[in-house]
């Protein structure tokens, strides 16, 4: 620690998976700028993130340094597929129990305070009352991470304030937006506010994990409302996932497989399905979707696991979807589908050629990835923020399709939703001109993101913020 810096970064992820996938792929970003950057999370969670992280190694990265601080043991409950709303109610007790990480991180600044000029914090919102004692510390400064999409930012703070008089596109656009009902459980709306109440305190500007190249006018937008202390400041420097695929030589037996087994597959022709790590399909769900996929007469690639525990290292084993006796192996015999079990590489599924859809829950993370490799997809909101994510891609850009409008939530999944969604997506006209509509956003996407484009410009931008003299 002897050693001055001028400037250091120091991210406070909050511990859901897709929360803690943007921030370390930030990570890699700002350290890009030779700035030393500390990742600041739970022990188990920070473990969790470097395993997980896909088309880069952490450890790799010199100026990336990992602070794995212990919090209380909590509760591990498994998650409830029959619960009355999709909501990862279970992992409330690790939400809960990351907040003790303001006494550790409190000290951490502490000590980075005497080796570093200026200590810029980058929190994602949910960590606001981790963070607040920063102000302790006068050569800190704080910036707030939005893991949702501006366009769903915005609505969140809109339908708060609603200061601002929205235009007849975007007035229009409000009467299609889910309300929060069946989004979020009571108790996260609880946490949601005491965060919010921090957050108010404190940030310097906000960072999204999106591009102005399709999110401009709510980007505008959130700059007018002042979000955050007034500020105007916030910067667009999505996507943060590598937009590149990997070297498949450093891929793990599983992942080889899955890439191998594309290699054989025509052009865009293999859906892709997967509904990210918080959501727990029935026994009964699965199956339907597993007949629906097999009817639909289309070569695919299906994830199917449950959600996560909040300490997924638990030695408890997670549940084991059940599906209809002998199907994977028949999948696999016929060479129709791959049924995966376990991790899968999402950036390098959907930046493979023979990919030619994706079904998504439409968490940011995937919405990210696909709109970045230029794959259309057919979404299958869950909870939380997907609803309006699945709006934006609809409705908005015109990238993707519904597989099931939220207002359809509480029905039955059938095999024939499945298998028409499907067909809709791969086979249909329709599906043909958002395809083209979704190829044409992640080639300008991709650009955004070399020397002169507007990603870069955006984290040029930031980092000459954050390095000011």
């Amino acid at each position: 620690m002897g050693e001055i810096h001028e400037v250091c970064v120091v991210m406070v992820p909050f511990i859901a998976q897709g929360h803690l996938n943007q921030l370390l792929h930030l990570s890699r970003l700002i350290s890009a700028y030779n700035l030393p950057v500390h990742f600041v999370c739970a022990a188990n969670h920070t473990r969790q993130a470097k395993l997980r992280i896909h088309g880069w190694d952490p450890l790799a990265v010199d100026n990336i340094h990992f602070h794995e601080f212990p919090v209380p043991s909590y509760p591990n409950p498994s998650p409830d597929p029959n619960g009355p709303i999709r909501f990862p109610n279970h992992l409330m007790p690790s939400f809960k129990a990351v907040m003790h990480l303001r006494e550790p991180f409190a000290k951490l600044l502490s000590d980075l305070s005497t080796t570093t000029k200026r200590i810029v914090i980058v929190h994602d919102y949910l960590m606001s009352s981790v963070v607040q004692d920063f102000s302790l510390v006068p050569n800190a400064e704080v910036y707030m991470f939005q893991s949702c999409s501006a366009f769903t930012a915005f609505l969140y703070h809109w339908e708060e304030t609603q200061t601002l008089k929205l235009d007849d596109e975007t007035e229009s656009l409000w009467k299609k937006v889910p309300s929060h009902e069946g989004c979020f459980s009571q108790e996260f709306f609880e946490l949601l506010d005491s965060e919010d109440s921090s957050f108010k305190k404190i940030s310097s500007g906000t960072l999204y994990d999106t591009s102005k190249v399709f999110e401009e006018k709510f980007l505008s937008l959130l700059r007018n409302e002042g979000i955050g202390s007034g500020t105007t400041k916030n910067w667009a420097i999505g996507p943060f996932n590598p937009v590149t695929v990997t070297d498949r030589k450093n891929s793990n037996t599983e992942s080889k497989k899955i890439l191998d087994w594309l290699d054989k597959q025509e052009e865009i022709s293999v859906i892709y399905v997967s509904f990210g790590t918080t959501v727990s399909l029935t026994d009964e769900e699965a199956k339907a979707f597993a007949i629906g996929l097999e009817e639909s007469g289309q070569k695919f690639i299906w994830v199917v696991r449950d959600a996560d525990k909040g300490d997924i290292f638990d030695g408890e084993d997670a549940r084991i979807v059940e599906l209809p006796e002998g199907y994977e192996q028949r999948m696999e015999t016929n060479g129709v589908g791959m049924v995966v079990r376990g991790w899968a590489p999402q950036i390098d599924i959907l930046g493979h050629p023979s990919t030619g859809g994706f079904m998504s829950h439409c968490g940011w993370n995937s919405c990210m990835e696909g709109i970045t490799m230029g794959v259309p997809i057919a979404a299958w909101p869950m909870h939380s923020d997907q609803p309006r994510n699945s709006v934006l891609i609809t409705e908005v850009l015109g990238v993707g399709i519904y597989a099931r409008e939220w207002a359809r939530r509480d029905e039955k999944v059938a095999a024939s939703m499945v298998e028409a969604a499907v067909r809709r997506l791969m086979s249909s006209e329709e599906g043909c001109m958002v395809r083209k509509k979704a190829a044409e956003l992640g080639v300008a996407v991709r650009r955004s993101v070399e020397e002169g484009g507007v990603m870069r410009k955006e984290l040029d931008a930031f980092v000459t913020q954050i390095t000011r003299s």
